[in-house]
């Protein structure tokens, strides 16, 4: 019970950097930290996955609840589960009126996968092993054992999974819901013989495929030096260069700093959250778009050198026939930037009311009548001027028609072929289009007061061509929290593939991200690292590989396969109308600079 009591003591302040997102700590506390959580990773035993069930695959097919049968921490065993992907909660101490578990099996119906946490001093408990049994025989289920080895012998009988490990501690609920989702790989054996089918030399091995949670010091950085990232975000916010803000850093495949700065608003009502979700913006353009040209490359279905009116019938009698998709990703087609908006909307064009006639929801009381795009928006594009053609100009109407044809060729629209491909299966909760479909709008981070629309824009894209296209575009629309971007730029960092399986093929990967154009420091769809270094673009520290992209309404992912980095900066400068003091102050590239710093010092 002392060695119990001194890990609860140590892991205090572990568990607020996790669980309230301080993350900046002493280094000497962090490394005491990190000790006592690599014992315990280095003595888990994983048990009964001749399956490989562990790590969990194909997330996209998996609805998974947590059981909690009597574990003290489990509050932070499932926060880390819910990094991985969306984990209901469950707890038997709200069934102890009743003789049986059934009532909780049933409640679990419509769950295929059950992680189930028991402590050994609950494993003499015949209701709790009676729920195991009879669970097992529908669903997939996890035991997660916490504490002593001779209680293993209860689960003789048991072929699902088994993680054990010998300390019941709120350390042990920060390790075991990683190994069970391929954040931190295992390999310990049994050691001894606790019973006929536990013996000595048991055990499975596995190894890390998705990111770890984690303190600096666990990928070689002095927490010390992260604490820089506190005074420019502060700056930021008493500037009123944004309300608030989100940072995540990732090295090494481990996120190693996630913070969450000021409020949603200057009224400072409601404070910024790990989980809050932020309007994207041009982000959008690399998170989605990009992804989908690069996934139908290779398989075959899109090359570079595809012309626009090979797949866009309109486009045809145009001179944009001929732009092909090379000079789209580099925004070299001779693109403008972007098309008449909401000034062009006449009064006939929209109404307060939903109706077949007024099918495309703008914001809350504000209608586009059924074909707008069609009829007016794709012409405005495709008639547009094209004067700049073999030029960089930066064209958000490139990505529009980008979208037209990749939507051509899957015969699906973009917010789903993405959710489809990437977005589920990778994990990511939040990510997508439309997010007040599926969260309330206290869940969104709201951006501009706008005046086209005489409203708070909460959930709804801040750029007005997406809004007029129905929140769903190929330069903008995309809306996403900190964890789920880190999540697929980890992904990209690693060549194409997480979590066991490949999204992209690493050649591809390599490609986009590289520069490809001859005019500018561009990739394909990816922005990049300038090499003219009185722009100490997007950092001054940056490396030459550096690639990622920013967005308008404040926010940024680069990737610096030099560092194995992924910097993640989300924000809404924005509110509650367009501020330019982020970018004049240069808060992202300052932050991104001390990440850099801290990392090239080192412990």
């Amino acid at each position: 019970m002392k060695k119990n009591n001194l890990f609860g003591l140590m892991t205090i302040s572990f568990m607020v950097l996790f669980r309230l997102s301080a993350c900046a700590q002493d280094h000497r506390q962090n490394e005491q930290q990190l000790a006592a959580l690599n014992k315990i990773s280095n003595n888990t035993i994983l048990l009964n996955n001749h399956n490989n069930i562990i790590p969990l695959l194909d997330l996209e097919k998996k609805t998974i609840a947590s059981v909690n049968l009597g574990f003290g921490s489990q509050q932070v065993f499932d926060s880390l589960l819910n990094k991985y992907a969306k984990v209901a909660s469950y707890s038997s101490a709200d069934y102890q009126t009743q003789t049986t578990l059934n009532s909780l099996e049933d409640d679990l119906k419509y769950f295929n996968t059950v992680v189930v946490t028991i402590p050994s001093t609950a494993t003499g408990d015949a209701r709790n092993l009676g729920f195991i049994r009879s669970l097992t025989k529908n669903k997939q289920v996890i035991v997660c054992l916490l504490g002593e080895g001779r209680s293993l012998t209860a689960f003789d009988d048991l072929k699902a999974p088994l993680i054990w490990t010998d300390q019941n501690t709120p350390l042990a609920a920060m390790v075991l819901p990683q190994v069970i989702f391929g954040g931190i790989g295992v390999s310990k054996k049994l050691v001894a013989s606790y019973s006929p089918k536990y013996i000595g030399g048991s055990g499975f091995t596995t190894v890390a495929t998705r990111l770890k949670y984690t303190v600096p010091e666990d990928a070689g950085v002095n927490s010390n030096n992260l604490k820089e990232i506190d005074k420019i975000a502060e700056e930021a916010i008493r500037e009123r260069a944004t309300p608030g803000m989100v940072v995540l850093v990732a090295k090494d495949g481990k996120v190693i700093f996630n913070k969450a700065y000021g409020h949603h608003t200057y009224d400072k009502l409601q404070p910024n959250r790990l989980t809050d979700i932020f309007d994207l913006a041009s982000m959008t353009k690399i998170t989605a778009t990009t992804m989908e040209c690069m996934k139908l490359s290779d398989e075959g279905k899109l090359s570079m050198d595809s012309t626009l009116g090979s797949y866009v019938a309109l486009a045809r009698p145009t001179d944009k026939n001929s732009l092909t998709v090379r000079e789209l990703l580099l925004h070299q087609a001779g693109l403008i930037p972007d098309i008449q908006t909401f000034g062009k909307v006449k009064p006939s064009d929209h109404s307060r009311d939903s109706s077949a006639s007024f099918p495309t929801k703008v914001n809350e009381n504000y209608y586009l009548r059924k074909n707008y795009f069609k009829e007016v928006m794709q012409p405005d594009m495709l008639n547009s001027p094209l004067r700049t053609r073999g030029k960089y100009v930066y064209s958000d109407v490139g990505m529009c028609l980008l979208q037209q044809i990749v939507e051509t060729i899957t015969s699906e629209p973009e917010n789903l072929y993405v959710d489809e491909h990437f977005y589920k299966p990778l994990g990511m909760q939040t990510t997508g289009f439309l997010p007040l479909k599926r969260f309330s709008p206290d869940q969104i981070i709201p951006t501009e007061n706008d005046k086209d629309r005489n409203a708070l824009l909460d959930g709804y894209v801040h750029d007005p061509t997406a809004a007029l296209m129905g929140g769903v575009a190929g330069h903008a629309g995309l809306f996403g929290n900190a964890n789920d971007i880190a999540i697929i730029y980890q992904m990209m960092l690693n060549k194409g593939s997480y979590g066991g399986k490949e999204y992209i093929k690493r050649p591809t990967v390599e490609l986009f991200t590289s520069k490809q154009s001859t005019i500018s420091r561009r990739g394909l769809g990816f922005d990049r690292w300038d090499p003219d270094l009185t722009k100490t673009y997007p950092s001054a520290l940056a490396s030459p590989q550096t690639y990622g992209h920013t967005g308008y309404t404040g926010t940024c992912v680069w990737v610096d396969p030099v560092r194995g980095l992924v910097y993640i900066f989300l924000s809404n400068r924005v509110n509650p109308v367009v501020s330019e003091k982020l970018g004049t102050l240069k808060i992202r590239g300052r932050i991104q600079d001390a990440v850099n710093k801290a990392i090239d010092t080192g412990i």
